[in-house]
């Protein structure tokens, strides 16, 4: 396969996070369809269900810098960035670097935090630069945000606006385990914790390559159009308020070419914008019910949506540029 070296990486660090994390396959692979094709992803779910450690093993599969910040309402968006303060010593500013310089970024429980705060990730997330005190600095790649947030609790809780939400790439729900992986889990962390036990299976380098390189699976017109059309009928539903922007339609067809990959091919087929639809457009809708939306009516629709818009049968996939 032309992507193989991307298909192998993606094998390793999947077989690596199993180590740790019981089931949850198609969780781990929206993970790293989000780090093949430089997105961010925002974990919901109850306490509990493993958000965090998924993170971080995630983060402790890849030879790259990683950092942990437990948003707060007392967080100060400086406590992200980093501050220039005076060095007494030598008589001058420094700048000191904050968490938000790595390549890897654990957002734990992001709603705590204010608005303002979280809107210091806005420039970082889009841009991969952050501006401080009117100087702009590039970040290292690859950056990837990861959050977590609790979905039931409101208390202490600053909703994420429309905007920050849009920065994600994927908003995965983890779910329940099952009763024979709820029993996996107990003996597997009965005597010891196994995520002390993992270390780097990918490099930094071979990252950025996998990142520069997915662009290039192929996609037909059929399929472009059939992404145009998913995302036009977001836009049209009597439920919806206000439809998925253009990003998020650049969010489904870089998500659909990295899925590719992992189910081995180097073209993308309709499976693969259906598999990735909901994972990508259920954080970019505004539904005219705020009831509904709390409920997840988000994922209802884009059945339907999918239902409704015809999927391309001529595909001409063998008709492959160059």
């Amino acid at each position: 396969m032309r992507f193989a070296h991307i298909y192998d990486l993606a094998k390793r660090v999947k077989s690596n996070i199993q180590r740790v994390i019981v089931g949850k396959e198609d969780i781990i692979d929206l993970l790293l369809v989000a780090l093949i094709s430089s997105g961010h992803v925002l974990l919901e779910d109850v306490p509990g269900m493993g958000k965090t450690l998924l993170a971080k093993c995630l983060a402790k599969s890849l030879d790259c810098t990683f950092k942990r910040v437990q948003f707060t309402p007392d967080l100060l968006p400086s406590d992200l960035s980093g501050i220039n303060y005076f060095n007494q010593k030598i008589g001058e500013f420094e700048f000191r670097p904050g968490p938000i310089f790595t390549n890897i970024l654990l957002a734990d429980e992001i709603n705590r935090a204010t608005p303002r705060t979280q809107s210091s990730l806005l420039e970082c997330m889009e841009e991969r630069q952050v501006t401080i005190d009117g100087e702009t600095m590039k970040l290292q790649q690859p950056f990837m945000v990861i959050a977590t947030q609790n979905p039931i609790e409101i208390q202490g809780t600053f909703p994420l606006p429309e905007a920050q939400l849009d920065r994600f790439l994927l908003k995965v729900q983890m779910g329940y385990p099952s009763s024979s992986e709820g029993i996996e889990i107990l003996k597997r962390f009965k005597e010891r914790n196994p995520f002390d036990e993992i270390s780097p299976v990918v490099s930094r380098e071979e990252i950025i390559a996998a990142q520069r390189d997915y662009v290039n699976v192929f996609v037909s017109d059929d399929i472009l159009r059939y992404i145009v059309n998913i995302v036009e009928m977001t836009r049209k539903h009597n439920d919806v308020h206000l439809g998925v922007s253009p990003r998020g339609s650049q969010a489904l067809l870089r998500a659909s070419q990295v899925y590719a990959i992992l189910q081995g091919r180097d073209y993308v087929i309709p499976d693969d914008v259906k598999a990735m639809a909901k994972p990508v457009l259920r954080h970019r809708m505004i539904l005219r019910n705020v009831m509904a939306a709390k409920g997840g009516q988000q994922d209802e629709i884009i059945d339907q949506i999918l239902r409704q818009v015809p999927v391309p049968t001529e595909e001409r996939l063998w008709e492959r540029e160059g």
